[in-house]
């Protein structure tokens, strides 16, 4: 992990903590690592080994195409975990989209985490294989629908979502240009399924429309 700019925060004991696996460090003890927007979490080709989880800000996991492109595979919020690797080598980029903090859960050596890591895994290659169900949409619309459904969803279903992405972001995530995920915003709106608050926001006016449109 690089320290481009890490300091450790110290934060209240929360009920919502999370329990953690006897094989991780107490999560306690872990220092808070805070990320500024744009900060580098960890690189593609560097040594693995821990679990990330996301205490506040969000994170975006991408890799560099050989024409120099930018493919955002996942975005992970508050709460969610990242950085799990099938070997010792990361696959790819994590880096805070804004102020972030993260707590590392390091592996312990010499135990076996097999039962407590295949959750991850099949949560992991269950999101990747509706990541692509989205990309095989010809739809741009279908895309941008199916995205704001999975984000309301992530943020418990309430008619503000929150996007801590940018537009740019979106369409490295959808295989779209930043000026068609626009027009989609711009279409959305007109036709009255959202509203946009700011560039960070929208309310969904019409859930039911919006989930229709995302299939």
């Amino acid at each position: 992990m690089h320290a481009y700019s890490t300091s450790t925060i110290a934060l209240p004991s929360r009920s919502s903590q999370p329990n953690t696996p006897e094989a991780f460090e107490p999560a306690l003890l872990q220092p808070l690592s805070f990320f500024p927007a744009g900060a580098e979490i960890y690189a593609q080709g560097e040594k693995a080994g821990s679990l990330y989880q996301v205490e506040f800000g969000a994170v975006r996991i991408y890799r560099l195409l050989a024409d120099g492109r930018r493919q955002i595979s996942a975005f992970h919020l508050a709460g969610e975990t990242f950085g799990f690797e099938a070997d010792t080598t990361h696959h790819f980029f994590a880096e805070a989209i804004n102020a972030t903090g993260v707590r590392v859960f390091r592996i312990a050596s010499g135990v076996d985490m097999s039962r407590q890591l295949l959750p991850l895994a099949l949560k992991g290659l269950t999101k990747a294989q509706e990541h692509l169900l989205v990309l095989g949409r010809q739809n741009a619309i279908e895309r941008v629908a199916a995205f704001l459904v999975d984000m309301a969803e992530r943020q418990g279903g309430l008619r503000q979502v929150e996007l801590p992405m940018s537009r740019m972001d979106i369409g490295d995530y959808l295989g779209l240009t930043i000026e068609t995920v626009s027009r989609v915003f711009t279409r959305l709106k007109e036709k009255g399924v959202i509203r946009l608050l700011n560039l960070r926001s929208i309310e969904i006016v019409k859930h039911e429309a919006l989930h229709n449109m995302s299939e």
